[in-house]
């Protein structure tokens, strides 16, 4: 049933009230609030209480808005010295891993469901490249995780998003346009580079704006509105010309963080109550419409995708990718296993079923079935591989300092 603006705030109020209340219960256990909010809006769908539209304009927005948030909170915490120290596993888990499970997931597709073609399950696998550590913030967040690993996890998770989006649009035109995409192709690639220059001017306009204007008096109470400003008006700014909004919100979120480091401080303050309110409803949204696409046939196919995409695909392409590295074998374990599917994945898969894909709706089925499995298996093992790594850990691995 439809339901009015009233019924919309009662239910995010009530919904915010009781996975706030079991919040404490979630941190403690194998449950996390990612899987609560996506189990009420599954249940809500269920009963009849909500029936959301995937391709309601503000599911899209909700979604968008949820990883502009995402991406600029992960681009504003990437130190250039962090970068620079951690660039060797970083720089493997995105140029090769990153790709390469893109390939996989799309062989896999391609091998159990014979209608897409090989653009559609390469599309596929390009809503699914991305991680999301905002699920297993346990995780990252955990006392006994390697700084290192903790730092690799941020840089491959925050710099994936944005480096997903254009694989994402490419394989859009390709399947939806198999003549003449080469143009368009070649536009996405400009309107990324443009987005990324977008990003990177405003961010540092207003870094310098910062320390140059003192007497205009921002406070520490508002820095982490001030830098929430910035992330809007990039993406509004690259969204209303030629760039990728996308694109230059991350963008931003890095160049803002490196011309004023106490920025990122002010914005965490300020980020965690919105960002816990945008992850809770955004679940709960993926939830309901999680409940409503009917599961594609044969049933054993999509179950096998799913643990060929958690089990195989990441951890394989990532483990090959690390051979080599400096980083201990336990903690490139731990990597291989952490790569859950999130906001981007959801948010890309809505892109994919507004458009004119013939396999549009079979790949966001699909898509949306696999983001479900890895909320559910990374969810729950969260607090469970924390505890598991800082036992195993040898005191040498040990590095509180990053």
């Amino acid at each position: 049933m439809e339901i009015g603006f009233t019924e919309v705030v009662l239910t995010v109020g009530v919904l915010l009230i009781v996975v706030s209340g079991l919040s404490g219960l979630a941190h403690g256990t194998v449950l996390s609030v990612s899987v609560i909010s996506v189990a009420a809006g599954m249940l809500l769908h269920a009963v009849g209480v909500v029936d959301i539209d995937p391709r309601d304009h503000d599911v899209v927005a909700l979604v968008e808005l949820a990883l502009v948030f995402t991406l600029f909170s992960d681009g504003l915490v990437v130190e250039r010295e962090l970068l620079v120290r951690h660039i060797g596993p970083t720089a493997r888990a995105l140029v090769f891993a990153m790709p390469a499970t893109m390939v996989l997931i799309a062989v896999a597709a391609k091998l159990l469901f014979s209608e897409l073609a090989w653009a559609e399950a390469l599309l596929l696998g390009a809503v699914l490249a991305p991680t999301d550590p905002v699920i297993t913030s346990v995780v990252v967040m955990a006392k006994g995780i390697p700084a290192k690993l903790r730092h690799v996890m941020n840089l491959e998770s925050g710099l994936n998003d944005g480096l997903a989006l254009p694989f994402v649009l490419f394989f859009i035109v390709i399947a939806a346009h198999e003549a003449g995409a080469g143009g368009e192709a070649a536009i996405l690639v400009g309107e990324a580079a443009a987005g990324a220059l977008i990003g990177l001017g405003l961010a540092t306009v207003a870094g310098r704006a910062i320390d140059d204007m003192p007497g205009v008096g921002l406070t520490r109470k508002y820095e982490g509105v001030y830098a929430l400003g910035v992330a809007l008006a990039a993406f509004g700014l690259a969204e209303a010309t030629f760039g990728n909004g996308l694109v230059a919100t991350f963008v931003a979120g890095i160049a803002l963080g490196v011309a004023d480091r106490e920025t990122p401080d002010a914005f965490h303050e300020f980020n965690e109550s919105l960002g816990a309110v945008l992850q809770t409803v955004t679940f709960f949204v993926f939830g309901a419409l999680v409940a409503s696409i009917g599961i594609p046939t044969p049933a054993v196919a999509v179950a096998l995708l799913i643990l060929f995409t958690l089990l195989v695909a990441r951890p394989l392409a990532i483990s090959v990718s690390l051979i080599g590295s400096e980083m201990p074998k336990i903690q490139r374990r731990f990597l291989a296993w952490f790569g859950p599917k999130g906001v981007a994945s959801m948010l890309f898969a809505l892109f994919v079923l507004k458009s004119d894909v013939p396999e549009a709706r079979l790949i966001f089925q699909l898509a949306a079935l696999v983001i479900l499995g890895s909320i559910v298996a990374h969810g729950l093992t969260d607090t469970v591989g924390a505890n598991w790594i800082e036992r195993r850990l040898k005191p040498e691995d040990r590095d509180p300092t990053g």
